[in-house]
């Protein structure tokens, strides 16, 4: 078998190009943050998130907590910030005020097909280091089903689907400025 043995010679100006592009490709990076999140943590170390309170008509007594523990797991899951239990560099309190049920597309019969849940929430953000971004903003998300299911049968599923739509759109009103 024939082996063939390649030489290679590198004068000084080679050896000072592949050092140079070597330094250059080493110091320059991309960053890609598919989480969305724009957050400056040199400024920016703490989350405040104060317990939703349901000021909605009707209240379902388990959608507060499961709404703020989900707030709470989006921040700690998607970005560097630590959970302080006041005086953050960034808080977010609120309510929820709204819990409705709606019929919808009423056949001819005079009859609901389909009913809507409609999920509202009121939000005060603060951010201590760029108050320029503070806000209060309602957010909502709905789901309907089928209007010959009795609300509590589908209650649970879609307060979560509701309630994880919710989270996201204030995550990303807040810290992903998007």
């Amino acid at each position: 078998m024939l082996k063939k043995i390649v030489n290679i010679r590198l004068s000084a100006a080679n050896w000072l190009i592949l050092s140079f592009l070597t330094v250059l490709a080493t110091a320059c990076s991309i960053s890609y943050k598919f989480n969305g999140a724009s957050i400056d943590y040199t400024k920016v170390k703490t989350i405040t998130i104060r317990d939703f309170t349901n000021q909605a008509p009707y209240v379902n007594p388990t959608l507060a907590p499961q709404f703020t523990e989900d707030l709470k797991d989006i921040y700690i899951r998607q970005t560097r910030l630590q959970l302080v239990p006041s005086n953050g560099d960034l808080e977010l309190e609120g309510e929820i005020t709204g819990y409705d049920f709606a019929p919808m597309a009423v056949k001819e019969d005079a009859i609901a097909s389909q009913t809507r849940l409609t999920i509202t929430v009121r939000v005060r953000y603060s951010n201590r280091v760029n108050p320029d971004e503070d806000f209060e903003q309602s957010f909502s998300a709905y789901r309907e089903f089928d209007s010959n299911l009795m609300p509590q049968q589908v209650e649970g599923t879609l307060c979560e689907e509701i309630i994880e739509e919710i989270v996201d759109q204030i995550y990303n009103a807040t810290v992903a400025n998007w």
